[in-house]
């Protein structure tokens, strides 16, 4: 009988956008829509935010049937409410690591030297490394152990400049993060509509463009453990 596969979803704790005076966290359709593609598979899904313990949300309806079931789910109510640390985590534990977005991901998954490790980790164990529209801010500083960036030369995706640009935020966000991923060497594509749907999946690197791309990014991590 082979083991059951768990993802750890990695959420961001910072809840304040820039000095605009409005809040942001982690996107919770980012996060619940996956969470049903990856139980639906059979999966273990685990919870990690960069400070622990109940992290600040954003973009909740509890109109959407997939968000309330996730909220209302008890094994994942508790581990949201008391989120592990990346500093507490055993990265061997997982075959996938997703990096889910939110606009708070660009404060805090960028210079967090626990997660870029942790990414390294399960890549390099032949785990599957997925992150969701600003979650690839996590990919920024992952290097493999021959010291090369993880995005060098590899197709992704990610919230693109001119997604930030329609929102207003391109002034307000403190990097670029199409422009960072691809001073690496990254090979960043966009969907030919801004906001439409849009998974990469490049190897064991899998990433969604925007909040529409959860689903399908989702979906992509799960075909890329298959294969892995």
């Amino acid at each position: 009988m082979s083991r059951t596969k768990t993802v750890l979803v990695v959420l961001t704790s910072h809840a304040e956008l820039g000095d605009t005076g409005r809040a942001t966290g982690y996107y919770l359709p980012e996060v619940a829509h996956p969470w049903r593609v990856f139980t639906d598979a059979g999966y273990r899904v685990d919870l990690a935010s960069v400070r622990g313990g109940t992290p600040p949300a954003s973009g909740v309806d509890l109109g959407d049937e997939i968000q309330k079931a996730f909220l209302d789910d008890p094994e994942m109510s508790a581990k949201l409410s008391a989120t592990q640390r990346p500093e507490d985590v055993d990265p061997a534990a997982y075959d996938a690591i997703f990096f889910a977005g939110g606009h708070g991901t660009m404060w805090d998954f960028r210079g967090n030297a626990a997660l870029a490790a942790h990414a390294r980790d399960v890549y390099e164990a032949g785990g599957v490394v997925a992150a969701l529209c600003h979650g690839p801010a996590a990919l920024v500083d992952v290097r493999l152990s021959d010291g090369r960036p993880l995005v060098e030369g590899k197709r992704l995706t990610a919230f693109s400049n001119a997604e930030e640009a329609a929102v207003g935020l391109t002034d307000v966000v403190p990097f670029a993060l199409q422009t960072a991923l691809e001073e690496l060497g990254a090979k960043h594509e966009a969907a030919a509509t801004e906001f439409a749907a849009h998974a990469v999946t490049d190897g064991r690197l899998v990433t969604g463009q925007n909040p529409a791309s959860a689903t399908d990014t989702a979906r992509a991590t799960v075909l890329a453990l298959a294969g892995a």
